[in-house]
């Protein structure tokens, strides 16, 4: 597309009701796109253009439009032909399935259809899916959720609408000192403490694990090469479940008694080997460094 004219990326995402639009700009959040839910058809090229021109602090603008408006059809066809003849070129995602399973969707979630009015859930289904035929027919890409489960549809919107960096699992490699307390966000925890603390070596105790002194010793002792190496292949086989999953945020905690010298050191040296793992970005903190 011509990004490089516009510097800025636009998508529209409609189909219809219970078809997985809520899913839809979930993913794309994640993505790093600016989501915007419901936004009326006559502001989108307004917010579009305040995208542009914000210095490209928003690059990738994706609306997320339903029937809750009766005039949405036409105004949203009518937004789409300006926007391209403007030059942003918006990708149309449409989602849709079978009205059985939209059926009981709804029944699942004992709410009852917008365009239903007095009628039918199954009227109301039909009347969005007329409304919307249109629309249909001039998408980009459109997806038939039927037999999708939520983590197959976000891999087919990030196949279509990632990048490198959005599809990457993010990793938060920290450490903590288990006097202070488990780390709450920590969706795994590894005890350091089966390794000697250098806190009772006098040469050792003012120094903490971002100095050479102490990360030579802690990585020279018996079992801290074995610990990195097994925690790191376990790691890609619970980081690519994670993946198919769709999680695509992670954070480790390393703790020892402290969070001054072993868990430090250990942070660093699994990030770092992490970091070459294909499909992972990795950042590291250490929580209770120069609290003591």
């Amino acid at each position: 597309m011509n990004e490089e004219r516009s510097g800025i990326e636009v998508a529209v995402v409609s189909g219809l009701s219970g078809a997985g639009r809520s899913t839809a700009a979930k993913c794309l959040e994640d993505l790093g796109w600016f989501v915007v839910d419901n936004l009326p058809p006559e502001l989108i090229s307004t917010m579009v253009e305040l995208g542009a021109r914000s210095s490209g602090a928003i690059t990738r603008v994706a609306v997320v439009m339903d029937v809750r408006s009766r005039a949405f059809t036409e105004d949203l066809g009518s937004v789409i032909k300006d926007l391209d003849a403007r030059g942003y070129k918006p990708r149309v995602l449409f989602l849709e399935a079978t009205d059985e399973v939209l059926v009981r969707r709804f029944e699942q979630v004992r709410r009852g259809h917008p365009l239903q009015g007095e009628g039918r859930l199954a009227d109301g289904i039909a009347t969005e899916r007329s409304l919307l035929s249109k629309l249909r027919a001039e998408a980009d890409l459109v997806l038939d959720t039927t037999g999708l489960s939520v983590h197959q549809l976000r891999a087919k919107i990030e196949d279509a609408f990632g990048t490198e960096s959005g599809t990457s699992t993010r990793v938060t490699v920290l450490s903590f000192g288990y006097k202070y307390g488990l780390p709450m966000d920590a969706d795994l925890v590894m005890d350091c403490r089966f390794l000697p603390n250098p806190f009772w070596i006098p040469e050792l105790r003012d120094f903490n694990g971002l100095d050479d002194e102490v990360r030579n010793y802690v990585l020279g002792q018996e079992g801290a090469e074995e610990f990195l190496s097994g925690y790191q292949q376990l790691l890609r086989l619970v980081g690519a479940g994670y993946h198919r999953e769709g999680k695509r945020y992670l954070t480790l905690a390393l703790g020892c008694t402290g969070g001054k010298h072993r868990s430090v050191t250990l942070t660093e040296e699994l990030a770092r080997r992490l970091a070459d793992d294909d499909g992972v970005m990795v950042k590291t903190v250490h929580r209770d460094l120069g609290r003591e």
